[in-house]
Formats: structure tokens, C-alpha cells, sequence
């Protein structure tokens, strides 16, 4: 999962709820990967003040995010800017992209992933 940034309403939800899940898709072979921009030193904060179980990515310098394509140009309040598109991808263990979510909603998104997944791995 890509998301924007630590320690914000949304990005801490998302990681709340996919921390919560972390053993049912351990149960399906699947490891959640949190990239950010953040730094390292934010992440290991945002992870004790969370309890947050997933895997954290540092990517400050964007090589990661913008290879996804998830670093875009972004429009708030007239001001425009590059940012994070709030995404989840799906990679098979061969390393193919077998399901890409965009402008992902939180709620109800952890649910949407192990759905999906479990549709990918029982044909």
C-alpha cells in the first residue's frame, strides 16, 4: 500500500486496520507493505504511537512511488503540488502486478484486499 503520510487521520487508519489484519493474510502467504515518503525515524514513531504491525517503507527521495506511478500532481485549496495517490497493488510472488486499487477510500479497503486476494489464489 502506498499512502501519503504518517500520523494523519486517513494513513493512520489504513495502517490501524491492515496491522489488525496482519495474521489473516499471513494465513493467505501475502505480506502488507506500507511505502511513504516519510523518513524512517517518522515511521518508527508513527509505529509505537500506533501499535502498527505492518511493514514500513522509507521512499523520501519518490524513486519507489513514482516507478508505481503514485507520485502525482495533486490540487488543494487552489495550491498545487506532488503527493502520494493513496494506492494498494497486489504482487504475485513472481513479481506480475495481479490487482492495482487507485484514490483508495479507507473504509471497507482492508476487506476489499483479502477479498480479492482470496479470488486470486482460488481461481
Amino acid at each position: 500500500m502506498f499512502y501519503p503520510k504518517d500520523n494523519t487521520s486517513g494513513c493512520t487508519l489504513e495502517a490501524i486496520d491492515f496491522s489488525q489484519s496482519k495474521d489473516a493474510f499471513a494465513k493467505m502467504n501475502a505480506v502488507v507493505i506500507g511505502i511513504s515518503p516519510d523518513s524512517p525515524k517518522s515511521h518508527c514513531s508513527f509505529r509505537e504511537k500506533h501499535n502498527i504491525e505492518i511493514v514500513l517503507l522509507s521512499d523520501t527521495e519518490h524513486h519507489v512511488l513514482q516507478q508505481y506511478g503514485v507520485w502525482v500532481p495533486k490540487k488543494m485549496y487552489g495550491k498545487e503540488y506532488h503527493g502520494v495517490e493513496r494506492s494498494t497493488f497486489i504482487i504475485q510472488p513472481q513479481g506480475m502486478i495481479a490487482h492495482v486499487w487507485r484514490n483508495v477510500q479507507v473504509k471497507g479497503h482492508v476487506e476489499a484486499v483479502k477479498e480479492r486476494l482470496h479470488e486470486l489464489q482460488n481461481g
